[in-house]
């Protein structure tokens, strides 16, 4: 049983604003039409890749992907958990997530088939209680798409084996669905070093994500010493997306903390990738 059937808000006011009409400024200001006019549109999307930063650091990046996202009815969230609080893969499968712009339900229907669909899925709320990395994406669907449920899955844990067998879950269950579903990996990339390096880090990993390669990733991150925070959910997406027929991937919109705050010396870095 849960402590509580409905998971509140903990980082707004720190990441993105908690009054309602601010954080809708800033949405607008993070999707805006810009160059919308001209910009891809990625109506085949299976899956993508957004940050979870503060909005003021790494809203620009996941707006950009975003409002280029076909809307769709549900959601897999894949996220990190950077608190190690909970089961070390966890499927919140009922209730619903509160932001300042109202309640999103989980879709529990689909919570149950992927918790039947992965052996590894513990069902336990707590594990999400205290993470940001999903709660910050839900704003930008409650502001594009309106209308959505979603499944939050978060990931603690880091061995292959069961990233490829979650992700294989994944695509089981939305392969199942009778609805199109959307599947998001919440990611920051290389933390804490200058910015020339962690360019040059994430670059690679990138680069395996582009060739739509969950192991070369996985590989890549060991072996460079890559601190990207959510490469369990973007391996675990990858696996997903390919297993349900993926042929591409684009990166839409690459950035550091360093773009926003002028500070070279410690970074992290941001990538919006869509996967089709």
């Amino acid at each position: 049983m849960y402590a509580q059937e409905v998971r509140r808000p903990v980082v707004a006011g720190r990441f993105y604003p908690s009054d309602p009409e601010a954080l809708l400024q800033d949405l607008e200001k993070y999707t805006g039409p810009r160059t919308r006019a001209a910009e891809e549109s990625f109506a085949a999307a299976i899956g993508c890749i957004v940050p979870h930063a503060g909005y003021m650091y790494s809203g620009h990046v996941a707006g950009a992907v975003y409002r280029r996202l076909p809307a769709r009815p549900s959601y897999v969230i894949l996220a990190p958990n950077h608190f190690g609080r909970g089961a070390p893969l966890a499927l919140m499968p009922r209730g619903a997530w509160l932001t300042p712009l109202g309640a999103v339900p989980i879709d529990s229907p689909m919570a149950q088939v992927l918790g039947q669909s992965c052996h590894l899925l513990t069902e336990d709320a707590q594990a999400h209680q205290e993470e940001h990395s999903l709660e910050v994406q839900l704003p930008f669907l409650q502001y594009l798409v309106k209308e959505f449920s979603f499944v939050p899955v978060s990931i603690g844990l880091g061995g292959y084996a069961a990233l490829e067998s979650l992700g294989r879950g994944v695509a089981q269950t939305v392969n199942g669905a009778s609805k199109p579903v959307l599947i998001v990996a919440s990611s920051d990339m290389n933390h804490y070093e200058p910015d020339d390096v962690t360019r040059v880090k994430d670059r690679k990993a990138v680069d395996q994500i582009l060739a739509l390669d969950p192991q070369g990733l996985y590989d890549v991150i060991r072996r460079e010493d890559i601190s990207m925070c959510g490469y369990g959910p973007v391996v675990a997406m990858l696996v997903a997306a390919k297993e349900l027929g993926a042929q591409r991937a684009e990166l839409v919109k690459y950035a550091t903390s360093a773009d926003v705050s002028g500070d070279r010396s410690a970074v992290v870095g941001y990538a919006g990738i869509v996967i089709s």
